[in-house]
């Protein structure tokens, strides 16, 4: 929860099954009473986007939809790896960053900034081998999807770091900048950002 600009306080829980499904309400009540605020004080509300858990995206979305169409209030949506190369860049901010998350097996999403900010490899499912990426080196590798690429990456000119993790103050400067520019999504046609199909079975 922020306060023009400023981060007020957050609410950080690490998945398990079902929680977020049960528990989210409960968790944005409690952020909202632990700041003396309502809902009705609320002007804007940021999601994830994806990618990431099919599941987590689509109970994400639907509750932020929900409370927006309800408080007839805008919706922002922020793409999942811009939450975290946000939260890479203010550890490593002269480093070419690559955000990564666990897309299980070998695989992971990935996108990849310059030092200057640009992208240089966007959102994608990425199988990982020896050399991927290695036109982008040096970079700080991060995510919940680093720690599995040590090995596979030993030896090359990559520094990976699993203390940065995904947590929701990373929307923060991108869900403002949106704010600010009136940046909004379209509640009934935004959906989530799957990138990989959805397979049951």
């Amino acid at each position: 929860m922020s306060d023009s600009g400023t981060l007020l306080d957050s609410l950080d829980k690490e998945p398990s099954e079902y929680i977020h499904g049960e528990y989210l309400t409960l968790f944005i009540e409690e952020l909202l009473q632990n700041g003396n605020k309502t809902f009705q004080d609320l002007d804007a509300i940021s999601v994830s986007i994806g990618p990431g858990s099919y599941t987590g995206l689509r109970i994400g979305l639907a509750v932020a939809k929900g409370l927006c169409f309800g408080l007839k209030i805008p919706l922002i949506t922020v793409e999942t790896l811009d939450s975290l190369l946000a939260l890479g860049r203010k550890v490593h901010p002269d480093q070419n960053l690559c955000a990564v998350l666990d897309a299980r097996r070998m695989e992971v999403y990935s996108k990849i900034i310059s030092s200057e900010e640009t992208v240089v490899s966007d959102t994608e499912a990425t199988i990982i081998d020896e050399s991927t990426f290695t036109d982008f080196e040096p970079f700080i590798c991060f995510g919940d999807g680093a720690a599995k690429l040590s090995e596979i990456w030993s030896g090359r000119d990559i520094t990976i770091n699993n203390d940065i993790k995904l947590i929701a103050a990373g929307q923060l400067n991108v869900s403002i900048a949106k704010f600010r520019n009136n940046n909004f999504e379209d509640l009934a046609y935004t959906k989530p950002m799957y990138i990989k199909e959805f397979k049951v079975g």
